[in-house]
């Protein structure tokens, strides 16, 4: 399908999630694009998942010309991404053609050319009236032959051909120590060059994906993480950062009738943000499961990402306290996502939780808690992700709530504190204090924009009944 976002450039939808946001609507029609990057960053499956997409979303068929991989490796390969290629090429709806170049075998006498894979590609082509191909990876010619200098003219000469063919391409190459490719690709490739880096940071492997140029078109500049599944590769862009989401004057209930007292209008609003703050021990687990059991009970799906508890014994310890939530997690209207947050860096995190959205499509997110996330980041980048989730689940009109522990120090804060309150729509900070050789939790709704709500410190207890606050002041 072609996408006309650029009045200038007509583009060709990649199918990839995230990438035709990043690119402002997808790969330049009839252009070659340059997909380039070290080794295992994704660049074959990038451009094979391209032409699947093409074929299957967009009735858009395809060549893949390897010069690498043969087509039994080639189809294995993507098989446990749920890409049937044996059907595709069945129903002449895909060709791939394996270029085998072994240099033991060749002998350069006199001038040369590359007419050879000119008929061939042509060939493959007009079978099927291909719209998008597919050269992966074209350097490998430079190992097979030595004369670089006639080469590179006839390379020239194909990605013309390719012009005046009118196909969308994908030319793969590795990266160079001085150049975008090892054998300066990008110098004919010109309207499009994206660049793929698999780094390893602090023992944390994240894959990222920057768009180095596109000419004619504008686009995002930054580097946006990708992530590798068993459902292909999904970009995570940039969410809109020009506050201009929409906003509800619904309200929704916190799930603990005596908390909603503490706010005007009786709960939360539809769609905002909340932070709950405390030290170990003062109950925001506990409170954000009532939240979880409210947006349940209203027949709404909740999607609950966990950093410290299993689902198993985030369900033990809630009925602990008179919390029901097992018979929802099991009619799945409740999906609980539990990871350590080493498992991986801050924006595959960010990237998961995303891709979970996408495909639950959940009304109230719950995050608990926001703070092991510093384990994995630092401050600055703690605020950048959780600022770019906000904003994704405000876009969304997701109701959201994340938790956060601090120091039991009252004189001291916590990153996340510091750094993501000033965020949050509402805030109701958590304590326990000593008192009377005995410990007392209490709450306070520190602000709660564009509503009234209770400024008293109101004391709670936990029974096996549930939470009951004490001193709890109707507004």
């Amino acid at each position: 399908m072609k996408s006309n976002t650029n009045k200038s450039l007509a583009k060709t939808r990649t199918g990839i999630d995230g990438l035709d946001e990043v690119t402002e609507g997808g790969f330049p029609e009839g252009r070659p694009t340059l997909i380039c990057g070290s080794a295992g960053c994704g660049k074959t499956l990038l451009a094979m998942q391209f032409l699947v997409k093409g074929i299957t979303e967009d009735n858009e068929h395809g060549v893949f010309m390897s010069f690498e991989e043969g087509v039994k490796d080639l189809t294995q390969n993507v098989q446990s991404l749920g890409f049937d290629l044996e059907k595709l090429i069945t129903q002449k709806k895909l060709r791939i053609d394996h270029v085998r170049i072994e240099r033991s075998e060749i002998e350069e006498t006199g001038e040369y050319d590359l007419e050879g894979i000119f008929v061939r590609l042509n060939h493959a082509i007009d079978s099927i009236g291909a719209k998008r191909v597919v050269l992966d990876t074209i350097e490998s010619l430079f190992g097979g032959l030595d004369n670089s200098t006639i080469l590179r003219s006839e390379l020239r000469r194909l990605f013309q051909w390719l012009k005046d063919k009118g196909v969308t391409t994908i030319i793969t190459g590795e990266r160079g120590e001085n150049s975008l490719t090892r054998q300066g690709l990008e110098e004919y490739v010109s309207d499009c060059v994206i660049l793929l880096d698999f780094r390893v940071i602090d023992q944390i492997a994240t894959r990222r994906l920057r768009i180095v140029k596109y000419r004619g078109s504008t686009h995002g500049t930054n580097e946006y993480p990708f992530l590798i599944d068993e459902s292909g590769i999904s970009v995570l862009p940039i969410t809109s950062l020009k506050l201009e989401h929409h906003t509800s004057n619904e309200i929704v209930s916190t799930g603990l009738p005596t908390l909603d007292n503490l706010f005007a209008r009786g709960g939360f609003f539809k769609g905002s943000s909340t932070l709950i703050t405390g030290s170990a021990g003062t109950a925001k687990t506990t409170l954000s499961t009532y939240f979880a059991l409210s947006s349940c009970k209203r027949n709404e799906r909740v999607l609950y990402f966990s950093f410290e508890e299993s689902p198993e014994q985030l369900i033990r310890n809630m009925q602990s306290v008179d919390i029901k939530i097992e018979q929802y997690v099991k009619s799945k209207l409740l999906y609980i996502h539990a990871s350590r947050p080493s498992l991986q860096g801050l924006e595959m995190h960010l990237l998961l939780l995303h891709k979970l959205i996408k495909e639950y499509n959940p009304l109230t997110v719950i995050v608990d808690p926001i703070s092991s996330l510093v384990t994995v980041g630092s401050g600055s980048e703690v605020r950048a992700m959780l600022v770019r989730l906000m904003d994704m689940l405000k876009v969304k009109g997701i109701s959201a709530l994340f938790t956060s522990l601090t120091p039991s120090d009252q004189f001291e804060s916590s990153i996340t504190e510091t750094t993501i309150s000033s965020l949050a729509d509402t805030w109701i900070k958590l304590s326990n204090k000593e008192h009377n050789k005995g410990r007392v939790r209490n709450l306070v709704v520190v602000k709660s924009r564009g509503m009234g709500h209770s400024s008293d410190v109101s004391d709670f207890i936990i029974t096996d009944e549930g939470i009951k606050i004490l001193s709890s002041l109707s507004v």
